[in-house]
Formats: C-alpha cells, structure tokens, sequence
C-alpha cells in the first residue's frame, strides 16, 4: 500500500477528532445526570437547574453546558420522549388576507375547489392556480376586488397585472408567510423551556415540523404550537341592550327547532331570570323541547355575560345564533353584533364530585368589517405577573399608536359604563369594566381563571406575535419517557449483541485476518459516532438500527478483498503479490465499488423521501457505508502489511475452516426453470393475497390516530375494541403489542377535522372509557401526559392527517420506483449493457413482491405487527441496497471472467462467477442474518416489523442474485454476443 504514512496519519487524526467530538456527548449526559439527580425527579426543576448552568463552563474550562449540549449527540423522540408535530400553515387563510377578505364568488369557489382537488404532493397555492383558471371566465386575478387591493404597492401588482405576474406575486407572500410563522414558532418554542428544541421548515410545503424532546404536558403543547395568537380588544353588549334579544330567538326557535319531548303547549315566557328560575323549581319545565336555547343555559350571567353554558352545548347555540331569521331578531344598530365564548372554567360538585366544564357567552360590538377596534399587532412586550388578587395575570405594553387607541376605547367604556372585551383567537379571556377614567401610556392587563404555566404561555405568544395564518398539526407523535428508555436499552442490547456475534464469525472464519478486520470496525464505529456528533444529527431507534446494520455490512469489504486473496494464494501466489492483487482494481476493488455505490443510491433516495426518525436510519447508514469503506480499505491493509514485511504466514482462514465453500461447481443456470417458477408462483400467490387480504396498512397511509397504551394487567383486546368503538362512534382496533398487558388502539375519529380542542375531545373520550381498567384516582393528565417514572397509560400517541398520510404514500411508492431506476441506470452505465440492469432490477422487483407477499399473507396471524409505514419502506430499500450490492459482486465476477482466460462456454462462465462468489456471498449473508436476528429479539416492538422485513429480504436478494438475476441475464443477452464470447474463449483455450 503506497503512502502508508499518510493513511496512519489521517486515520490517528480522524480518531482524535471523533473522540474529542464524542467527549460533548459524554460531558453532556454527565450534567444531565447530575440535574436528574438534584432534581429528585421533578421535571420541571431538572430543566431550570440546566438553565440555570447553561452559561457556566463545565468542560475544559472553556466550554459551557450551552456549547456541550449544542456538539452533542442528540437522542430522537422515541429514545429521549417527548412530543413532535407537523404543522400546516393555512395557505388559503393567506390568499383570503392578501385578497383583504375578498367575497367575489370566483375567488371564494376557487379557494374551495383547490382544497377538494388538491392531489398528492401538489401545493394548495398550485391547487388554486388551476381552479381558478377553470373557473374565471373574464375575471383576472388582478382584478380590484381580488388582489388588485392596498395590501400590494402598484409596483408589484396592479390592476393591468397579468394572471401569471399575479402568480409570482403570490408564490412570493406565500413563502413569506411560511418564513413569518417559522419565525413566529422558533421564539415560541425557544421560551418554552425544553431542553435541545428542534424547529425546521419541510421543503416548499409550507409544513413545520417542531420537535421537543422531554416535553410531557401535551395539551398545553399542542395549543402553545397552534395558537394563531390573534388578539384583539372588543366593546361588549350587555345584555339588556340587546332589547330581549335571547328570550325572542327562544320563542322563534319553538317553531323551528324538532321537539325532544312535549310537556304541554308552549306559552310566551316574561323574562329569562323568570324562566330559569321557574325551570329550577319545576322538573316539568326542566325536560328539552320546552325552549331550545335557554334550556341550554346554566344560569344568566351579568354585565357583559350574557349566559353561562355547558361546553358540549356550544355547537348547537353557535349554530342557532349563525341563523339568518334569528339575527334578524337584532335590534337595527346591533346587527353586526358578534357572538363569542370565553375560556372554560371546570368546577367540581361537592357532593358528587362530578366535574363539568362551562363557558360563558358574549355579544361583542361588531360591526360591518368584522375587524376588532384594537388588535394584537400593538403590542411590543408582555409579562406573565400577578393581579392585586394576587393570581396569575398577563400585563401588556403596547406601542404609541396602540395606546392612543387603546385610551379612546376606555374612555368610551368608563363614559357608557360598558365593558372591554379580551379574545385571544376568538375566546375571550376577560372583560372588564373601566371604573376610574380612561387608561392613558398603552398598559393593559388580562385577568380570568388562569394557572402560572397558562399565563406563561400567553405572555410568550404575545412577545412573538400572531402566526400569519392558521396552523394546523396534520400529524403528531407523542413518545413517553420510559418508552425511550426501554427502546435505549433494547437498542444498546441488540447493538453490542450484534456486534460480538460479527467479531466472533470473522475471527472463526478467517483467523488472524478477522481480528484485523475486527479492529477496523472498531475504528469505523469510533468514526461513524464522532461524524453524528459533529453533524449534530438526532439519533433514533431506526438510527440505532441503521448502525446495527452497519456492524454487517461493514465487514463485507473485508470478506470480498479476503475472500480474493484466498484464491490469488490457492493459484500460487505469494502473501504480498495476493494481497496487492486482492486490493487493485482488477481484484475486489471493482466489486465493493459498484456494490457500495448501488447502497449509497438506495440511501440517498430514502434520506430524501423519507422523514424524521427514517431519514435518521439513512443518515447513519448512508455515513456507516462510508466509514465502513475507509477502515475496510486501509486499516486492516495496515496490519496485512506489516504481517508481510515481517515475513508471517496469513492464510485468511482456520483449520477448520480452510475448505469451506471451495471447489463448489453447481449449475446454478441449469435449474433456471425450476427457479423461474417457483418464482413466479411466489409473484402469483402474492397478487392473489394483495386482491383478498391486502396489506395491513398502517395509519402514515391511511391517517388515523394510534395510542400505545399500557394496562395495569392484562386486557381483553376484543372487549377493550367494543367498548370505545361505542365510546367514538367509529371503528377503533385494538391489538396486543409486545406485553400482554399492552395494546395498540387505532382509529380513523375525526382524522379530517383539525384543531386542539379535537385532539383533546380525542383524548378524553380514550380516558373516560379506560379509567376503569386503572386503579381510582388516575387522573386525565396522568394518564395522557407522559411523566417520568410513569408506568402506566399513553405510553406513545401519534395522528397522521388525511392529507400528509397522501403525501407520505406517494413519496413511498415513488422512493422505491425511483431507487429501482436509479441504480438501474448506473449499471448500464457501469456494465455498457442493459441486460446486466434487467436482470438486476428483475430480481429487486421479485424481493419486493416477495416480502409485500409474505407481510399480506401473514399480517392477521404473526405474534408481532406487520404494518405498511413508513419503517417498513426503509425496510424494502434497504433491502433493495442489499440486493444489489449482492447481484452486482456476482455481475463483476461475470465481467471479470468474460475479459479473461476462463475456458467454455457462456453459461459455463456465468456459473463459474457464481460458484467463485458464493463464499462472499454466504459470508456476508450470514453476518446480516446473524445481526438482524439479535435486532429482531432484542430490538424491541416498535422496530420488529421493520427488521422482519429485512431479515426476509436479505435471504430473498441473496436467492434472487443466484436464482433471478444471473439467469435472466443469460437468457437476454444476444445471441451474437454469446457467440463472440463463446468463439473467443475457445480460441483462448
């Protein structure tokens, strides 16, 4: 090996490197530990002793706890806990501003349109070009009631502007929109106060994916991320100035609204304290059907409330109160008024201990614009403080504009003794009265039924804004605590397992050589840890997986370059003239080239199509083939050379091993037909199973919601399916997972509506109906919020909306078509003939209806879950990689034969190829299954599907290469060329 000293050099400073970038991992879990330990258990004050610390210097006395967390190796959500979502942020509520609120009926039927024909991957800015283009008829987008408006300066837009200048335009706000909210989320998430916060736009989407690994409070999460934070300062109606107004849509509602039960005639009521008053004293007039609206009320309130109800009466108000001969009830100079509901407050009966949840209701002044007198946009700070009661408010400064707004509107409530309204993305959080003049300087304060962590969380959205448009999480996970420790221990297992068993093989196999090749997967591993801490990148349970899989893989170089000098030194050669051969590029080095750029290919297409925790298994495999090819190279060539130059004998095998898959001359062409139908049969049952079982699609396809959910004891999976199949009103399936006292529930409830107070409904209804299965005093937070220690309830949670889940099928099916055609066309470039290609991407082709076949066929009746998800396309591309990279060796061979002095004819070279290759191919094949064996045991559930997958599909590619591909090459390539090659290897023997 030429420049020997340069690769010890490079190799020692990589190592150096990779250590130092590992020590902030080290130094890092060591704080953390120390926090944990300081904090006795309390999370809360585990993240403010790291704050606390953050800017003192705990390495090397020049590096901070801020700088080590930042250069450490961060664990993904499914080893550390934590929540992650995606939002949406609402393209067509920014059209509707941009257009200033347009009513023209094209744009309005154009923005409807877009959203029910939007297809696949399509943008809904592009969804809306082409419904607007087929419904327009003479009408421009630049036409003045559309976006021809003072948002845009004319010299951007204008009337004269053409459809696609308007386009540009609009592609522009929009992506400014996405940049707005982006901004707006990071200083959110930034002053929320987990630790290692991730925050990234996905593409051109205008989809945001957070990540926060330890959160635990869900609820709270999830609203701090969506909250649009549109506040806005509204003059209220009392409710003796809307003249009767409540009492007169009761009456005309009796005539409209469908009876319940009829207890006698109705009869015109005198006032609405009366009737409620009367409804306590008698049950007769308590029963529905007497007067639909007040009968939903709790109680009449006073001042600017106008009634107190129950929440889950709200819709049905709401929809009451949207009614045009109901709002005609209005007086004239009250008709734009605007109804609206202020935070929930929950009381407890002290007596039966029931809790309810009631709202109260508001007339804000409205008027023809719906735009609120005062709105958010003023304020430039916001405190979480306390008021003179001494309980949690929020105060707010606002700009000098803003002030003097705000001083006018006091001073019309403190002269018409009226009330201010405070709503926050239309609930109203307080309303008070101003009694001692109007309020000068621009300071204001929200007041109401608030916690410490609620007004935290108000006074942050406030300092960073509203979102410029409505965020909606279209998909979200939720990983307890415990869940991440147990997939760390399941994956620190698997992992050192793994890599005992591949140390053991090659040192069994091929003596003193495997132990050279042992220590370079040492130094590949020290390599592939110390580029993820420099690259920052998250480690997840795939990813885990993927280094696994690298402990495989990564010893196949050192098997093809052994393997070579096996048969250099059975024809004679000496140690150091095999071994120069082995490595040169007529040797191995051809084969590990083209086997390993097919795997760098199928990698890359699935880092690009894949996300979060799958684009980390690409990460460190697209990494691990890398280091693998470095260390396999040159630093077991370090100790073979110095083996040479000091005369020892290095035979590349044991005595017991020596002959092992030598002298091997099967006709592997001669039983093609037997092969080619078994094949096919595989092909055909599989189609038959694909059209009556199907495939059991997981909810990344199809969306829905899934809860992994650990019992106290076992549980009836049937009996658990039933009783919240009952509770939803839909389907929901309950399945065992891993533990028998573990179940696995999915459901498609509501997938299409967005919103937090959805997900809440969700998780109170999945709560109120398994309390019974859980020792008394499990409360709603304990059990779907993921505390440390605990060991019961949601363990994990995940929702996948209707759309993304489209997104993410298509992007599935295009990754694996896409790594077929690529590699596909680096063969023919590699080989100069495109029956090498064929026969390559035939054989993949039958691997992947080999292994969606047998998941078809066997879904309903394995112990573990066999799911089509995302995981499980890793699975297949990986399998693809290894099929190829298997195929290719063999195709080399060929090639290398075809060039040289090999006697007889063309099938007689083709399995002679494979014959010299198969102890590679067995070795390697060998050391994978060994692997993913140990991942399938000890990997855990949640990946166990994923590693069937593979498992299945390496024994499938490694048939494929022998039975598939090499026939199928044989059988197409021309006849002409079989003739040259035949002729000319006759002539040469």
């Amino acid at each position: 090996m030429q420049n020997k000293g340069l690769v010890k050099f490079f190799a020692i400073l990589f190592a150096l490197v990779s250590i130092y970038q590992l020590s902030f991992t080290f130094v890092a879990n060591k704080v953390k530990s120390d926090a944990k330990t300081f904090a006795g258990g309390n999370p809360e004050k585990e993240i403010k002793y790291l704050d606390s610390i953050g800017k003192e210097k705990v390495f090397l006395d020049f590096f901070t706890y801020n700088d080590v967390k930042d250069k450490q190796i961060n664990k993904g959500l499914d080893l550390e806990g934590g929540i992650n979502v995606i939002l949406q942020i609402s393209v067509k509520d920014v059209l509707v501003q941009l257009s200033n609120n347009s009513k023209n009926p094209v744009f309005n039927k154009a923005l409807e349109d877009a959203k029910k024909n939007q297809r696949g991957n399509q943008s809904y800015l592009d969804a809306f070009f082409e419904a607007f283009e087929a419904n327009k008829g003479t009408t421009k987008l630049a036409s003045p009631d559309i976006f021809a408006n003072r948002n845009f300066d004319d010299s951007e837009l204008n009337f004269n502007s053409t459809d696609a200048e308007v386009q540009k335009v609009l592609r522009r706000k929009v992506d400014e929109s996405v940049e707005s909210a982006f901004g707006v989320l990071r200083s959110r998430i930034d002053k929320f106060g987990v630790t290692q916060p991730n925050i990234a736009k996905l593409g051109q989407t205008g989809r945001i994916l957070i990540e926060l690994p330890g959160a635990k409070d869900v609820d709270r999460i999830k609203k701090l991320v969506s909250s649009k934070a549109e506040l806005e300062f509204w003059e209220t109606y009392k409710a003796e100035e809307l003249g009767g107004f409540l009492q007169q849509a009761n009456e005309a509602l009796k005539a409209t609204v469908k009876v319940e039960e009829k207890v006698e005639a109705a009869k015109p009521i005198d006032s609405l304290s009366q009737l409620l008053t009367d409804k306590e004293k008698d049950s007769t007039a308590a029963k529905k059907g007497n007067n639909p609206l007040v009968d939903k009320f709790v109680s009449l309130g006073g001042g600017p409330i106008l009634a107190i109800v129950n929440t889950k009466d709200t819709a049905a108000i709401n929809g009451y109160l949207k009614r045009q001969e109901i709002r005609n009830l209005l007086p004239g100079d009250k008709r734009f008024a605007k109804f609206a509901w202020g935070k929930p407050v929950v009381s407890v009966d002290e007596k039966t201990k029931k809790e309810t949840t009631t709202v109260e209701l508001y007339a804000l002044k409205g008027n023809k614009d719906n735009v609120a007198p005062l709105s958010g946009g003023v304020i430039v700070d916001a405190r979480d403080t306390f008021d003179q009661m001494g309980k949690p408010a929020v105060s707010m400064q606002m700009n000098g504009a803003g002030a003097n707004v705000w001083e006018k509107l006091t001073n019309n409530a403190y002269t018409q003794k009226s009330f201010i309204a405070i709503a926050l993305d239309n609930v109203v959080y307080s309303a008070p009265g101003v009694t001692s003049g109007p309020i000068a300087g621009g300071r204001s304060e929200i007041t109401g039924s608030f916690d410490v962590a609620e007004t935290k969380d108000l006074a942050n959205v406030l300092r960073a804004g509203k979102l410029p448009a409505t965020a909606e999480i279209i998909q979200s996970e939720i990983v307890g605590p415990s869940l991440g420790q147990k997939a760390i221990d399941a994956g620190t297992t698997s992992s050192i397992v793994g890599f005992l068993l591949v140390c053991l093989w090659m040192v069994f196999y091929y003596g003193r050589a495997g132990w050279y090749a042992n220590v370079a997967l040492l130094v590949n591993l020290l390599f592939l840890f110390g580029i993820l801490a420099s690259l920052g990148a998250v480690l997840t349970l795939p990813g885990i997986a993927g280094i696994v899989l690298t402990l495989g893989t990564a010893v196949d170089a050192n098997i093809i370059i052994y393997e070579r000098a096996k048969e250099e030194l059975r024809e004679g050669k000496t140690l150091g003239d095999a071994v120069k051969a082995s490595y040169g590029w007529k040797g191995a080095m051809r084969s590990i080239i083209d086997a390993n750029v097919t795997h760098v290919l199928t990698g890359a297409i699935l880092f690009i199509f894949g996300t979060g925790p799958i684009q980390g298994f690409a990460t460190t495999l697209l990494i691990g083939i890398f280091t693998s090819l470095f260390t396999s190279i040159f630093i077991a060539r370090i100790f073979i050379d110095r083996d040479i130059a000091k005369n020892r004998s290095l035979t590349f095998t044991t005595p017991l091993t020596k002959n092992w898959f030598t002298g091997f001359h099967f006709d592997f062409i001669g039983i093609k037909k037997i092969s080619y139908i078994f094949s096919s049969l595989v092909v055909v049952v599989s189609c038959v199973s694909f059209y009556f079982n199907g495939l059991d699609e997981g909810v990344d396809f199809v969306g829905g919601r899934t809860f992994q959910v650990k019992f106290e004891k076992p549980v009836e999976p049937t009996q658990v399916s039933e009783e919240l199949s009952a509770a939803f009103g839909v389907a929901v399936e309950a399945k065992v997972f891993g533990d028998d006292d573990q179940l696995k529930l999915t459901t498609k409830y509501k997938i299409k509506e967005d919103g937090v107070e959805v997900d809440k409904e969700v998780n109170e209804k999945l709560y109120n109906t398994l309390k019974k299965y859980f020792k008394d005093g499990l409360t709603y937070d304990n059990f779907i919020n993921t505390y440390d220690g605990k060991q019961t309830g949601v363990l994990q949670a995940s929702k996948v909306g209707a759309a993304i889940s489209a997104d993410i099928k298509t992007n599935s099916f295009w990754a694996v078509i896409g790594a077929m055609l690529v590699v596909g066309l680096y063969l023919v470039i590699s080989f100069r003939k495109w029956q090498y290609s064929l026969g390559a991407i035939a054989a993949v082709f039958h691997d992947v209806i080999f292994v969606l076949g047998l998941y078809s066929l066997l879904y309903k009746y394995m112990p573990f879950h066999m799911e089509m998800d995302q995981h499980f396309i890793a699975a297949i591309l990986t399998v693809i990689g290894y099929s190829m990279n298997d195929t290719v060796i063999v195709f080399d061979r060929v090639r290398e034969f075809l060039a040289g002095n090999v006697k007889g004819t063309f099938k007689d070279v083709v399995n002679a190829s494979i014959n010299t290759t198969l102890s590679r191919t067995i070795n390697t094949s060998l050391t994978m299954i060994l692997v993913l064996l140990i991942m399938f045991i000890f990997g855990g559930e949640s990946i166990r599907g994923f590693i069937f997958a593979m498992l299945v599909g390496i024994v499938v590619g490694t048939y494929s290469s022998l039975f598939i591909a090499t026939p199928i090459l044989v059988d197409t390539i021309k006849k002409k060329d079989i003739e040259e090659i035949e002729s000319r290897h006759k002539g040469e023997a």
